[in-house]
């Protein structure tokens, strides 16, 4: 099981509400970079939301605006 990127944002909130969306649903979701980005790195490391590999095409159907 690896992780792969679904997303990625320039703000905390909608970063976190994608990732509870997900949650809601049964798929189990994690930001990565959200310290870096709370330290002004924002437009140079955007927060990552990641998802397992086999849930890749769960979540994409699930939030399709990504």
């Amino acid at each position: 099981m690896s992780l792969v990127e679904l997303a990625r944002f320039d703000n905390r909130v909608e970063a976190d509400l994608a990732r509870l969306n997900l949650e809601a649903e049964g798929i189990d979701a994690v930001l990565f970079d959200t310290d870096m980005h709370g330290f002004g790195w924002g437009p140079i490391m955007p927060i990552r939301l990641m998802v397992l590999e086999e849930d890749l095409a769960d979540a994409r159907r699930l939030l399709p605006t990504l």
